[in-house]
């Protein structure tokens, strides 16, 4: 693996706030140091005339290094109110002060110079040609270093949060969410490394993009989140580094390479970037390198993840289309749980499971006779009773796993018929003596049935389906869970339209 890098960046020169109500003092100061250079940056001057023109600029300009502050300028402490206010007020405790005075004998007490950390005070009468460059050269190098250790304090800061964020993912390998939390980590790991403020990571699809969409995958990003980061440039690029499977600089963007195992190759983008030295360009191959294996091992976690919710809807496709029902009718349900779920405030792993485990609250009408599944008419008695026991059967089918989709899936079949006020079946549970899941995709289960044409109804107005919700709730079914889907119906009919019959 190779990669390119660029000659070193070009830093901006430092930034000097002169605050002073007199213009000549001004233009004396910016010709003074009009050839002045500390590590090859000179200066770029910003001017305040007054202490509240200078508490504006401060106010909005983040990265003035110096600033030269009149005493007295409205007032006979104008200038030791702005360094007051730098320091307590604006909390700016890089940016370094040099106090200047036009009048004798109107030196600032010693606690003043201590309190607010102030760099050197002098008059204006001392400030020559050569003590104007040492103070401003001591002063800047001073906010230099400062910036140094803030810098190294902020990138270390970064990087624990990142080795957290690992550790959380590690812990919870098994979880919906683990890959992307992953992936966050990492990259805030390789931002702490290099200082930067826009990068992102992510993987090839595995397959060729349907629809316009992209075939790379973002599992994690900082900074850009405009959704403007795909730009076609950027894509050039990215179709470029998986090609030839070289990691490159071009302009201010590298994107690395990086192969695994799984076939699906992760592609790192760091934005602002003029330069990567040899030693973070090793650090970045050995990183990511070393992650490459435990990438492999969460995929294939979530492949296997995957593929058991995918099982289980395909399943619920089976029985459904043996009663005759729409195939999408366990994708809408499913969607629609997972809708009530996620407003109702549940955490993201429980809706996950709730969301995969709706597809099976029918599984027990695999054993229910067609005679008694597929009569188009009203059932008798004796048939009513065998369509009573397929919660049963679901229950038995699904009993006794330890996996969390399917102990849920067995709840949900074996009560999501029973009702709010008691008169359900198969145990007459009521109130909140039914499980929340059940309660959860009994509502969205009625919802659908009442919205789509059945071999025994026709769909009904959605006006009409709210209405009849908001009357049997509270007697068949949850209200809490009623009015949220009222409440969330838009979202509801966008999911209708997705998957229809």
């Amino acid at each position: 693996m190779s990669f390119l890098s660029t000659a070193s960046p070009k830093l901006p020169p430092w930034k000097i706030l002169l605050v002073d109500d007199e213009p000549d003092i001004h233009d004396i100061t910016k010709l003074t140091l009009s050839r002045f250079r500390l590590e090859g940056r000179g200066l770029t001057f910003v001017h305040a005339y007054s202490g509240a023109e200078a508490k504006q600029v401060l106010a909005r300009e983040s990265d003035i290094a110096l600033v030269f502050l009149d005493v007295v300028m409205e007032r006979e402490d104008s200038g030791l109110e702005v360094a007051r206010w730098m320091r307590e007020d604006l909390d700016n405790q890089f940016t370094r002060i040099v106090l200047r005075t036009g009048q004798p004998g109107q030196a600032p007490e010693e606690r003043v110079i201590v309190n607010y950390d102030i760099n050197d005070y002098k008059e204006k009468t001392e400030l020559d040609r050569t003590k104007l460059f040492t103070t401003t050269f001591a002063a800047l190098r001073a906010y230099r270093d400062i910036m140094k250790v803030e810098e190294a304090r902020r990138a270390s800061q970064s990087y624990r949060e990142g080795l957290e964020r690992v550790i959380a993912a590690s812990a919870h390998i098994f979880q919906q969410r683990n890959l992307k939390d992953f992936a966050n980590g990492l990259l805030q790991q390789v931002v702490a490394l290099l200082r930067l403020e826009n990068s992102m990571l992510l993987r090839l699809r595995g397959a060729t993009a349907i629809g316009g969409e992209h075939e790379y995958e973002i599992l994690a990003q900082i900074g850009d989140d405009d959704g403007a980061i795909l730009s076609p440039e950027l894509l050039a690029q990215l179709d470029d580094a998986e090609s030839n499977k070289i990691s490159r600089i071009q302009g201010d963007i590298y994107v690395g390479y990086f192969p695994n195992a799984s076939g699906k190759a992760s592609l790192l983008v760091l934005k602002g970037v003029e330069e990567i030295s040899e030693i973070d360009a090793k650090l970045l191959e050995v990183f990511c390198s070393g992650v490459a294996i435990a990438f492999d091992n969460i995929l294939l976690t979530q492949e296997i993840t995957d593929t058991q919710a995918e099982l289980i809807l395909r399943l619920g496709d089976v029985v459904e289309s043996r009663s005759n029902e729409a195939g999408n009718h366990v994708r809408r349900m499913s969607e629609i749980v997972h809708l009530l779920a996620t407003a109702a405030g549940m955490s993201e792993d429980e809706t996950a499971v709730l969301r995969h485990a709706a597809p099976m609250h029918d599984i027990g009408k695999i054993a229910t006779p067609d005679a008694v599944l597929l009569k188009p008419g009203k059932l008798d008695a004796a048939e009513w009773e065998i369509m009573k026991q397929h919660p049963a059967v679901g229950l038995s089918i699904l009993d006794g796993s330890q996996r969390p989709i399917l102990k849920a899936a067995a709840v949900i079949a074996h009560q999501h018929h029973e009702k709010y006020d008691g008169s359900g079946y198969p145990q007459g549970l009521k109130g909140e003596d039914i499980h929340l899941y059940a309660r959860i995709v009994a509502v969205a289960d009625v919802f659908d049935a009442l919205m789509h044409k059945r071999c025994y109804k026709e769909a009904w107005p959605v006006e009409q389906v709210v209405a009849h919700l908001r009357e049997v709730a509270g007697q068949h079914l949850d209200p809490v869970y009623v009015e949220l889907l009222c409440k969330n119906i838009d979202k509801a009919l966008a999911i209708n339209e997705r998957f229809p019959d």
